[in-house]
């Protein structure tokens, strides 16, 4: 009974140490900071310095992000919310709604943190010059996968930017049936 008891609690110890080990970046990653949350899907990042060819170094770039794979409610009455409104048969009005929703989570899931970490896919900017990326937040939790799988997106998957596609899906799957986020 003893043995069973100091076994137990051998366990224990080694689970509580082992089990909150820091996580740590790929060494492939860039780390910027989230200057704005743009909507809940496009942030601006500050990427505090960056080296090119070994040689020349450049500082404080800014950039419009697009968090690949999934795709928010517009928060904003544009062009998009208009085409949006059109898949999903609902009013504009509700769309901006929505988006605003979507845009509070990405705001609230990033503040507090002084740093983010880019992970790049095979294309790193769209058409409109913006940066494409996976986020990661300093505790180990990918923003993107952290928004759909809590209910505040759709995927979107445009290749041949597709890593994380089936996280993504599952995540959205997930959400839906359990009318998480933005489909109560």
């Amino acid at each position: 009974m003893r043995y069973s008891l100091l076994f137990f609690v051998f366990v224990l110890l080694f689970t509580f140490s082992y089990g909150k080990e820091k996580w740590k970046p790929d060494r492939d990653f860039v780390k910027a900071k989230v200057v704005k949350v743009v909507d809940g899907d496009t942030i601006v990042v500050s990427i505090p310095k960056t080296t090119f060819n070994n040689r020349k170094t450049l500082k404080n770039l800014r950039f419009n992000l697009r968090l690949i794979g999934i795709d928010t409610p517009e928060s904003k009455p544009n062009r998009r919310a208009k085409i949006q409104s059109k898949e999903t048969d609902k009013d504009v009005k509700t769309i901006v709604k929505l988006g605003k929703k979507a845009k509070a989570f990405t705001k609230n899931l990033v503040k507090g943190y002084r740093y983010v970490f880019l992970e790049f896919d095979l294309q790193p900017q769209d058409r409109y010059g913006r940066l494409l990326a996976y986020v990661w937040l300093p505790d180990g939790r990918m923003l993107n996968k952290e928004i759909i799988c809590n209910g505040y997106a759709y995927p979107l998957t445009i290749p041949p930017n597709i890593k994380y596609k089936d996280q993504f899906l599952r995540c959205f799957h997930y959400a839906r049936e359990n009318k998480l986020g933005l489909w109560r």
